[in-house]
């Protein structure tokens, strides 16, 4: 079993999972919860910490298990080119697959990727096209950090947590926890019975058709380019951010 960089050092990935299962195993003694709200809110710290200096990004989602053979590879290869190019940071969950392809845009376009990966015992490793990266051993630290310095999401195709973090994002706009950012969402014939089951949730009445215009499904770079350009850059008003000046004496480089 491989290891995998947490803070300093590093640790056993099977015994950071079994750490994690008994965190959520129910009440434990007040020492040892008190214990995890601390490494909680450090994991918390070091993600605000490396990602200030990074914005305005917009965070891909995708599947790890997909190689760069895939078809999908070179679809998300080319989105994460075009937005670096409208200036904005590419953010993945930093692992490899449909994540690496976006990262591996934005680098081959001069734009800056980052990754924040997430300890697991397979599939989830950093890959080499990241200017910035920090894995966490949480998903909810993890999932807080891609959608707190986003303004668009894009969802390639993908698995259990590629759905996930699409509904997170979703659910997340539609209650106004977060502005009404632009999600799009890549492959119509993949995405199929996912867009006909929306359809389906509209007509039981357990979301409103106003919700299904909170995304658009699409195969287009170029018509997704021009949706976050819209309802993204222009909406919002923004503008390649300024470098932001790193203070010394709280040990930021």
């Amino acid at each position: 079993m491989k290891d995998a960089y947490i803070t300093k050092g590093k640790v056993n990935q099977f015994e950071a999972k079994e750490k994690e299962k008994l965190f959520l195993e129910g009440p434990r003694s007040r020492i040892k919860e008190l214990w995890s709200i601390g490494r909680i809110s450090w994991e918390f710290l070091r993600v605000f910490r490396v990602l200030h200096f990074v914005g305005p990004c917009v965070t891909v989602f995708g599947s790890a298990r997909f190689t760069e053979e895939h078809e999908y590879y070179e679809l998300t290869r080319k989105v994460g080119f075009h937005l670096a190019e409208l200036g904005f940071t590419v953010m993945t969950g930093g692992g490899p697959g449909l994540m690496e392809a976006a990262n591996r845009g934005a680098k081959e376009a001069g734009g800056v990727s980052v990754g924040c990966n997430i300890l697991l015992p397979f599939e989830q490793k950093p890959n080499p096209y990241l200017d910035h990266w920090l894995t966490v051993r949480y998903f909810f630290v993890r999932k807080v950090a891609l959608v707190k310095y986003s303004y668009a999401f894009v969802v390639m195709p993908g698995g259990f947590g590629t759905l996930d973090e699409l509904f997170e994002a979703l659910t997340l706009i539609q209650t106004r926890k977060i502005m009404n950012f632009p999600v799009v969402v890549f492959g119509k014939d993949y995405w199929y019975h996912l867009s006909e089951l929306l359809k389906d949730m509209v007509r039981a009445k357990s979301i409103s058709e106003e919700d299904l215009e909170l995304l658009l499904i699409t195969d287009s770079v170029s018509e997704a380019m021009d949706y976050i350009v819209k309802y993204s850059i222009e909406k919002f008003g923004l503008r390649r951010r300024k470098q932001i000046k790193k203070l010394w004496f709280l040990g930021e480089k």
